[in-house]
């Protein structure tokens, strides 16, 4: 009997010694394997050595790893000491609690089974060299460690969450860090492992934080470098891209890029491809009555001055163009107006965000441009607008001059400030937010813009643009401590169906990736600062990265975020992503809306004028040379004289018999016969009309 049961206690053994020896003996090439860093299989940990962490569990941060790994563990009594001293030096230079804890954590990875392989990449053989000694992390651990101990290690993480976890995050699939069930709430309220008796709690909070996360969906990619997002408001649903390089292209509804760029003014358009170059296409804004008249105002970075006065850097550009009367997704490039143009000194805090009001007119913001007082006197009065909102009334009949003054404006009798200022003391105006449906009846707008702060650049503040204010004393709506290193960006009020949570919210970021939400108190009117949360895990299927470069809104009040990758090599990175509501159908079904076709224009005006361009009421203002009602009679100074007709500007059509440039002289070289027969006056009557009709036509 003893001897029937020897092979089955032999394979039993067998059995034992694989599990103790680990699970690569049937895969010794597995991302699996348990190794520790010197190569030795993981020792199982005794009875009374799996101590459940308690806060007050003798032993600090040796207790707190046999409590992440209570079974198998790399490190034993004698030598887990020195192990979790291993970083002793990153440790003691910060003073902030939840970096302090993640970086506990982290320390206790020399202690996992899976040691060996959270440093040591399976697929290189090695591990490549880096800054720090730190496992792989997992993705969103990654992020998490790296927005919290950023600004706490002083040298340490002076880049980006990217380029960060491109080289500390494990991107094969393998085993990371944590490699350890871990509960974690997300924001302010983060917890860690050494509080153990507080898990219920904290999973409520976490279950409720998750709860209330939006997500994000990726929309486009293979962008180059997108830097805003608009629609045209003529129920088409397109919206407009902008590339900072000077394309602007058209997302349909349908999901497509469309192949032709809307607008290509990248030969004209001066971009920049350093860190912090402002330069490039800087916003696009469509006429409130676009369907119509087709019109739209566009602000860029040029060195194609056509005047200059001192020194200078580049020219900020404001022109109007007018769609293609042919093609709705073009623009005439022939229509350009030139209706501002500032001389810049730096490349930076520059501004030029355009867009129009409730009032139907045009503001322009406008940065300090880093002027000193120096700069302004070598300018010789060019920097007048500079750190300025001017408000435009494009909506002029005037044919000579491309806008008129609001009367409302708070400098329009100045004779010391120039009429166009609506407010100034802006430094760094990141974007501005208009306000289509406020809710306090006693305001008739409501602009919110990001900038920094004159005093401290350092910090950044959201400002409410009133009339007549000077923002370099009057105080900001909000004004924050530097959160992270990246300068804030403005955003949009949310005025969309798909989330009812986010209606009214102003919601905004940083270049890193930070975002907020501003809420305006309908008791008390103050607005209420709080953490946008975006999730990436659950419900939410998409996963947001890259440093932020501007925000977008759709023609349903939706909010778009576009990033893209700082790395020269990959120039199409650009993303355009879409904040959506998990708690909500993507499109309920009272927030679907039918997309129409985009039409061509059929106003008056943009269908016979001809020989000029038509102004945004609609009046056609003739070039030189034509007059009438739509430009198509020509003018010839002196006139045409012995029946010439004029068919272009100083340019006649003689009768058979006549020449010169106002028909003056008699051809002498044609018999003259006074009385013709009536057969040749039909033939030269005839002759003189299909003249005149080639030259009409």
């Amino acid at each position: 009997m003893m001897l029937k049961m020897l092979p089955f206690k032999l394979l039993l053994v067998a059995v034992v010694l694989c599990f103790f020896e680990g699970d690569a003996k049937f895969g010794e090439s597995g991302a699996r394997r348990r190794r520790c860093l010197n190569g030795t299989p993981p020792r199982r940990l005794k009875k009374r050595d799996r101590r459940v962490l308690s806060p007050e569990a003798p032993g600090g941060g040796e207790a707190m790893c046999r409590g992440l790994y209570p079974r198998l563990s790399c490190c034993s009594r004698t030598d887990a000491q020195g192990l979790l001293h291993a970083e002793a030096k990153i440790i003691s230079v910060t003073n902030n609690t939840e970096c302090a804890k993640l970086l506990e954590e982290i320390k206790c990875a020399h202690c996992s089974p899976h040691a060996q392989n959270l440093f040591h990449s399976p697929e290189k053989g090695e591990t490549p060299e880096r800054e720090l000694t730190l496992p792989y992390l997992c993705k969103d651990y990654c992020k998490e460690f790296f927005y919290t101990c950023r600004g706490h290690i002083p040298g340490f993480l002076q880049t980006t969450a990217d380029e960060f976890c491109f080289y500390y995050a494990r991107k094969d699939g393998g085993v990371c860090f944590p490699d350890f069930p871990r509960k974690q709430v997300r924001g302010p309220a983060s917890n860690s492992l050494d509080h153990m008796e507080e898990y219920d709690k904290e999973e409520e909070i976490s279950r409720k934080h998750k709860h209330n996360c939006f997500c994000i969906q990726e929309v486009v990619s293979g962008l180059r470098q997108p830097v805003g997002a608009v629609h045209c408001g003529d129920g088409s649903h397109r919206l407009f891209i902008l590339e900072k390089e000077g394309y602007v292209k058209i997302f349909s509804p349908e999901g497509d890029i469309l192949k032709e760029p809307f607008l290509d003014i990248h030969k004209l358009v001066q971009s920049g491809i350093k860190g912090g170059d402002e330069r490039g296409l800087l916003s696009l804004a469509f006429h409130p009555n676009y369907k119509k008249n087709g019109k739209l105002y566009v602000s860029y970075t040029t060195n194609q001055e056509r005047w200059a006065i001192g020194p200078h850097d580049h020219i900020l550009r404001v022109v109007e163009y007018t769609v293609s009367r042919k093609n709705p997704h073009q623009v005439d490039m022939r229509t350009a107006r030139v209706f501002l143009e500032v001389a810049e000194l730096h490349r930076k805090h520059l501004g030029g965000q355009l867009l129009f009001g409730p009032d139907g007119f045009l503001y322009i913001f406008l940065g300090d441009g880093m002027i000193t007082l120096d700069d302004m006197e070598e300018m010789d009065g060019l920097s007048d607008f500079t750190g300025s909102v001017l408000r435009l009334d494009v909506n002029t009949d005037l044919c000579n001059v491309p806008y008129s003054i609001p009367r409302s404006n708070p400098h329009f009798n100045s004779t010391n400030q120039p009429p166009e200022i609506f407010a100034h003391g802006l430094h760094n105006p990141g974007r501005c937010a208009v306000d289509r449906h406020p809710t306090d009846i006693n305001i008739n707008l409501t602009i919110l813009c990001s900038d920094s702060n004159g005093k401290n650049r350092s910090s950044a503040r959201i400002l409410q643009i009133i009339k007549g204010k000077d923002y370099e004393s009057e105080p900001s709506l909000l004004e924050f401590k530097p959160f992270s290193s990246g300068s804030l960006v403005g955003g949009f009020i949310y005025r969309g169906c798909q989330s009812e949570r986010l209606y009214g919210s102003y919601v905004f970021g940083d270049r890193n990736g930070n975002f907020l939400t501003l809420q305006q108190s309908p008791a008390t009117k103050q607005w209420q600062e709080k953490p946008l949360c975006l999730g990436n895990t659950g419900s939410c299927r998409g996963f947001f990265s890259g440093p932020v470069l501007g925000f977008g809104e759709d023609e349903l009040g939706e909010i778009y975020i576009l990033s893209s990758s700082k790395s020269m090599t990959q120039p199409h990175s650009g993303k355009l992503y879409k904040i959506i509501d998990p708690k909500r159908p993507l499109v309920p079904e009272e927030c679907k809306r039918t997309a129409q076709s985009a039409q061509i224009l059929t106003s008056e005006c943009s269908r016979h004028c001809r020989n000029g361009h038509c102004t945004p009421t609609g009046k056609c203002c003739c070039n030189q040379g034509w007059e009438g009602e739509f430009c198509r009679t020509a003018k010839c100074d002196p006139a045409c004289r012995h029946g010439g007709v004029c068919v272009r500007p100083n340019k006649c059509l003689c009768k058979k018999g006549y020449l010169g440039p106002q028909c003056e002289q008699v051809d002498r070289n044609i018999r003259r016969v006074t009385r013709a027969g009536i057969l040749d006056q039909i033939l030269d009557m005839t002759s003189y009309l299909l003249d005149l009709t080639s030259y009409i036509v």
